[in-house]
């Protein structure tokens, strides 16, 4: 099973992740932030990953350090569960579609973090959720993952319509990144040797 469990302290964050890859997306979230919780669930049930979330932060202050250090700390489970990413598919994309908005998201788990975010968001907010922290998320959630990782937003009016798409497609080309190819065997998907 590739699973992994990863507890993260700071000073303005206390944040428990629980993930298994191999999963049926069934979770548990509770970040403190219901906009942030929704695209994590969908994250989880797109991509067919347990995940349990459990985050308090300095919400008092704003969402910013909540949302990074979520993504931080569920990019340093997904990495402690993937292991040697052994027999890995490593590459993986989606082109979704919701309602209005079409999203690209294409991934390689390289161990290179790069992240290529071509995405607009018309609106500053969603509900009460500042939008601008989504490229925050995605910053920090490729960069500890090690991810190579482009959003390219192909058509979109909506702001949560484009976000959701976000989300989906990130789970749906992790799923296919992280699917064990039996071609692979137990061998690294790299002619280094390592990922």
């Amino acid at each position: 099973m590739r699973q992994s469990e990863i507890n993260r302290k700071t000073k303005e964050t206390d944040i428990k992740v629980q993930i298994t890859i191999d999963g049926t997306g069934i979770y548990q979230i509770d970040t403190g932030i219901g906009f942030l919780n929704h695209m994590l669930e969908l994250f989880a049930a797109h991509g067919r990953f347990d995940l349990n979330i459990l985050s308090v932060g300095d919400l008092d202050v704003d969402a910013h350090h909540t949302v990074e250090d979520v993504a931080i700390t569920l990019a340093l489970a997904f990495k402690e569960a993937l292991g040697s990413k052994r027999g890995i598919k490593r590459y993986g994309q989606r082109l979704l579609p919701m309602d209005e908005t079409l999203v690209l998201c294409a991934v390689d788990l390289s161990g290179r973090a790069f992240l290529n975010f071509d995405v607009t968001i018309p609106v500053q907010k969603v509900g009460n959720f500042d939008t601008e922290l989504i490229l925050e998320f995605m910053t920090a959630f490729s960069r500890e993952l090690g991810l190579n990782v482009h959003l390219v937003m192909m058509r979109g009016e909506n702001g949560h319509h484009i976000i959701e798409a976000i989300f989906k497609a990130l789970g749906r080309a992790l799923a296919e990144a992280v699917t064990v190819d039996s071609r692979f065997a137990d061998e690294i998907p790299s002619t280094k040797g390592m990922l």
